[in-house]
């Protein structure tokens, strides 16, 4: 073990009287900077609070508190001259911890939850550790080549070229907005080439079941979505998708003129239906537009032979963003985002800057040297990919693979619970992990009233959600800790 800073230099085999006061050095004025045995008390407390968080199965659920009673109870937190470590420490345990949900208790169930494992969540403890600059090669070289290993292993699962690659960024929204930018760059540069303007507006098109960052991402970007109008379950198909344009065409063939993607979606967050992939991506291809697809939920079941094959057409896609903070077992936040020609999203992407330059120099020399920060809108980065990768490599892609299936394998015998209940409908059959239900009888208010008192029971998080105008209930199952009991308890307390 490396001696404290305040131990003796000339005599670190000593150890100094456990009373020795651990003052800071000259060279620490604020006194914030040097690892003492105060330091080394506070991080073996908050090491043994995040190992029986760890150990706690399940761990308590807990609800948020409104702003007024958490302000009443807790008050100022940041003062001049600080509470000290312990008491901050305490002031989480007790208080602003229970005020947060557990998102990976295994009755956790609205949204798209989390189920981060063992090993990931003790190397994300790592990764905050030791302050690693993952945005380039030059400084997170180990860094990169880890993540840049758990990268090909999901564009393995897709099926993606050899070349393909990538960085982790933050999330779904920052993935989608990232190759976005990528897709309308290269649609720029292939007008340019061809002696083109630049269109008046740019466009995309995707659905209305496109998940909400898509219309986000238009905002920021300034851009038109045109909407396509879904099948019956919701997806976005290769037919309606040309349909729509070759409407737009004839009516108005100017408003096809900027459009330079589309987006379809590997599992839609409110159903966990996957659009028709290939047919979407022959229509993509016909009309020469970038092709994104956003399985930022869905993405995962990539490793489930069982529904694998509903994913085909996947592997035609020019960028691809898999949440595995998601589906793939990782703390937040954590998202991959790939691309079938990574050097188009280098050009869009790549920051220029007289401190920058080292860096385009170093791969001038080694063009193998990979730098994240040329693949996404950021620069300052953090390994978020380490986590994933250090899970994988512990574990193991099979046993993945098992535990997604396992998922995959709750989602359908709780269908089948529904369909054999008088008081629950299924609204559809779940094609990955998302069931989808009503309670016949039930008003708006009713279903908002019965989420509330479940959460504040601690029984479960299933929020309401809608599906075309009726409200519905939906368990979206991530976590292999998730039983079929479990969902026959929640079902149980709708009759």
């Amino acid at each position: 073990m490396a001696p404290f800073a305040d131990d003796p230099p000339e005599h670190p085999s000593v150890e100094a009287p456990d009373d020795r006061p651990a003052d800071p050095p000259d060279s620490d004025p604020a006194g914030m900077h040097t690892y003492t045995r105060a330091t080394d008390e506070l991080a073996q407390h908050v090491i043994d609070y995040a190992l029986e968080r760890m150990r706690m199965n399940p761990p308590p659920l807990d609800a948020p508190r409104s702003p007024a009673d958490l302000q009443a109870s807790i008050g100022a937190t940041i003062t001049p001259e600080g509470m000290g470590g312990e008491a901050a420490l305490a002031l989480w345990v007790d208080q602003l911890a229970p005020a947060c949900i557990s998102e990976d208790h295994p009755r956790a169930l609205s949204f798209v939850p989390t189920a981060p494992t063992e090993a990931a969540t003790i190397f994300d403890l790592v990764v905050g550790a030791s302050s690693i600059y993952a945005g380039s090669w030059l400084e997170g070289a180990g860094a990169v080549y880890a993540e840049n290993q758990a990268l090909r292993w999901i564009a393995d699962l897709a099926g993606l070229p050899a070349e393909a690659g990538g960085c982790f960024v933050s999330g779904g929204s920052a993935g989608n907005l990232s190759a976005l930018v990528a897709a309308r760059d290269a649609a720029a540069h292939t007008r340019t080439e061809a002696g083109l303007e630049r269109p008046a507006r740019w466009r995309i098109a995707a659905s209305a079941e496109a998940h909400s960052s898509v219309t986000s991402t238009a905002k920021v970007m300034d851009i038109e979505v045109i909407d396509v109008p879904v099948d019956e379950r919701g997806r976005l198909t290769g037919p309606a998708l040309a349909a729509t344009l070759d409407d737009i065409g004839s009516a108005r063939p100017q408003d096809l003129d900027g459009l330079f993607a589309v987006v379809a979606t590997g599992g839609t967050t409110n159903a966990g239906m996957i659009d028709d992939l290939s047919g979407v991506a022959d229509v993509a291809a016909e009309r020469g537009v970038w092709f994104h697809v956003d399985g930022a939920y869905g993405g995962g079941a990539l490793a489930a032979p069982s529904v694998r094959a509903h994913f085909t057409g996947i592997e035609r896609a020019d960028s691809l963003v898999v949440d595995p903070h998601k589906w793939l077992f990782t703390p937040f936040d954590c998202a991959a985002l790939l691309y079938r020609h990574p050097e188009l999203a280098r050009r869009a992407h790549t920051q220029h800057a007289a401190y920058l330059e080292v860096m385009q120099e170093r791969r001038v020399v080694d063009t193998q040297e990979w730098d994240p920060s040329d693949f996404a809108y950021h620069l300052t980065r953090r390994a978020r990919g380490l986590p994933l990768w250090f899970s994988l490599a512990t574990h193991g892609t099979e046993a993945y693979r098992r535990a997604i299936e396992s998922t995959l394998a709750t989602a359908r015998a709780g269908a089948e619970l529904i369909d054999g209940l008088d008081h629950v409908e299924l609204v559809m059959d779940p094609t990955l992990s998302v069931v989808m239900f009503r309670r016949p009888g039930w008003a708006p208010a009713d279903y908002r009233r019965w989420s509330d008192g479940a959460l504040a029971d601690g029984l479960t998080l299933t929020v309401p959600s809608t599906w075309r105008g009726e409200t519905v209930l939906r368990f979206c199952i991530v976590n292999p800790r998730t039983t079929v009991e479990d969902l026959a308890a929640i079902l149980d307390t709708m009759r």
